[in-house]
């Protein structure tokens, strides 16, 4: 016996419109599902860890808080080697793991070094490890390479971001330079000073007053004065660029991103050759105002001589 279902036309165009909608239906949460997978792999890879790979074995750090003694905090190496688990630093000089940076971190307080109002999250670069007493000269050489972003800054009351020094060539009296000009200390002027200023990179350097000055005169800080600054046109705001240092007998360039470049070669440079320098890099920090701060992220830091 043979059976025969009757089907009428508008029912069974009603049932294939169902079939299709539910066929539809199941590559849409097919495709919906791959593309919750995919962002969860693509998360899972956005917070994959990723470590700086600075070395800091030549380097000590100065940090805007007092020691015991009133002082501000340093880190000497090769204990700054683990600043990621110092309690007292961890403010001040961390890792962001997002990035794969240090962030140095300042901001007013009472560590202040001599001779300055302005603290800072600062490296100091040691040539012989702990010792800051050997150090190099322009007919050495010396090359400095950094890659960083100023992550965070305050602004001043005009609407002005507040500027900070990150990087340096400072100049060092030897032993017996101090004495024969009776100073207390070993420290002489800075001969380079690179801001992050309100999003431009802005360079300083020395320039004598006199320039038949002895050699013994020019030890002294007020035989130098300040030159009028230079900024480099590409202004880099808070993206990541790239500034690179290189000395030799009479001369300093300073390199941005690899095509800008200003070239300091002149009297001033080869006078300069009687101190010695070492570098310096970090945070330092250009403001006393209330509630003002910066951090600055470096992800990578090289040194040669």
């Amino acid at each position: 016996m043979k059976y025969f279902i009757k089907i009428s036309l508008p029912s069974f165009m009603a049932f294939l419109v169902t079939i299709n909608i539910a066929h539809c239906q199941s590559k849409q949460e097919a495709s919906l599902e791959k593309d919750i997978k995919s962002t969860s792999k693509k998360k899972k890879k956005n917070k994959k860890v990723k470590l700086p790979t600075i070395d800091l074995s030549h380097w000590k750090v100065t940090l805007p808080v007092t020691n015991n003694n009133g002082k501000p905090y340093e880190i000497d190496p090769p204990q700054i080697l683990n600043f990621a688990t110092n309690e007292i630093a961890k403010p001040y000089m961390y890792i962001d793991s997002t990035r794969g940076a240090i962030v140095f971190h300042a901001m007013p307080t009472a560590s202040k070094t001599a001779n300055t109002k302005y603290t800072r999250s600062e490296l100091r670069e040691q040539m012989e490890p702990g010792n800051n007493n050997k150090n190099w000269t322009f007919a050495d050489g010396a090359y400095l390479k950094g890659q960083l972003a100023m992550d965070e800054s305050t602004r001043d009351s005009d609407g002005k971001y507040h500027r900070t020094i990150i990087m340096q060539i400072h100049g060092r009296l030897t032993n017996e330079q101090r004495d024969l000009i009776g100073q207390k200390d070993n420290n002489a002027p800075p001969i380079l000073k690179i801001y992050w200023d309100n999003g431009k990179v802005r360079v300083k350097t020395k320039v004598l007053k006199n320039l038949n000055a002895t050699d013994e005169e020019i030890l002294h800080e007020d035989a130098w004065d300040d030159d009028e600054g230079y900024n480099f046109p590409t202004e880099v705001g808070f993206r990541k660029f790239t500034l690179e240092v290189e000395v030799s007998e009479g001369k300093m360039v300073i390199t941005l991103n690899g095509n800008e470049f200003k070239v300091y070669e002149d009297i001033h440079m080869r006078r300069w050759g009687v101190f010695e320098n070492y570098f310096k890099a970090g945070n330092y920090f250009q403001s006393r105002d209330q509630g003002s701060f910066s951090k600055v992220r470096f992800y990578e830091l090289e040194v040669s001589h």
